[in-house]
């Protein structure tokens, strides 16, 4: 079997593996916006629950989080789980794991605008929200462009680790397939796979930073 023919049979765990990145994000970044939200109210109760959930989710290892996520209602609260289930069970665990990374990025980047960009918006007659969406958060996403890349990048390679729920993608299915063919070339493959990946998305963020040099102050 040559190395065209084990990339052939690993096509449907690749998309998979394509499917958690890319549904992952969708959930992730606009929860870490509500979770930069929390972290920096001025309510000490909410900020001190999302520090806790930050904190938690940083400081444990994100394999030990999905297994809580997947075995969580059943041994809480002794749910049937069903075979849909592992599936959600990835995407809520990957998400949730990856929003409190990214909003740690988005309140460094948020909290390190002078206030004079505020006060600026003021006189002009915006108000908060205004002043968030139209003035801030341009220069945020600018600045902190480079550290969301490395954990995009980061996302892709924790893909693989879906398998600790026996959630058949990418990185699964070359295991599998190596054992099978009692063969290293689809580690091999599995390795391209993520390289080209990785190359692609580092290169699709590279041209999005480049759109917001006009944001460079």
């Amino acid at each position: 079997m040559n190395i065209i023919d084990i990339i052939l049979q690993l096509a449907d765990g690749m998309m998979v593996t394509i499917m958690i990145f890319v549904l992952t994000l969708i959930f992730s970044i606009p929860l870490g916006l509500v979770v930069t939200t929390g972290r920096m109210s001025k309510n000490p109760l909410i900020r001190t629950i999302v520090k806790v959930y930050i904190s938690i989710m940083r400081g444990t290892p994100l394999m030990l989080q999905l297994l809580v996520v997947y075995y969580g209602p059943y041994y809480l609260f002794k749910c049937k789980l069903s075979p849909e289930y592992r599936g959600i069970a990835v995407i809520i665990g990957f998400s949730i794991n990856y929003a409190a990374y990214f909003a740690e990025i988005f309140r460094s980047g948020i909290s390190s605008m002078p206030v004079g960009q505020y006060e600026a918006a003021k006189i002009l007659g915006y108000n908060k929200i205004q002043t968030f969406f139209f003035i801030i958060l341009p220069q945020v996403i600018k600045r902190i462009l480079p550290a969301i890349t490395n954990e995009v990048i980061t996302l892709v390679k924790d893909t693989s680790l879906a398998f600790s729920i026996a959630y058949a993608e990418m990185f699964s299915g070359a295991k599998a397939l190596a054992a099978a063919e009692k063969s290293m070339l689809p580690f091999v493959a599995a390795a391209i796979f993520y390289y080209v990946f990785n190359f692609a998305v580092a290169t699709i963020m590279e041209l999005f930073e480049e759109k917001l040099n006009y944001y460079d102050i």
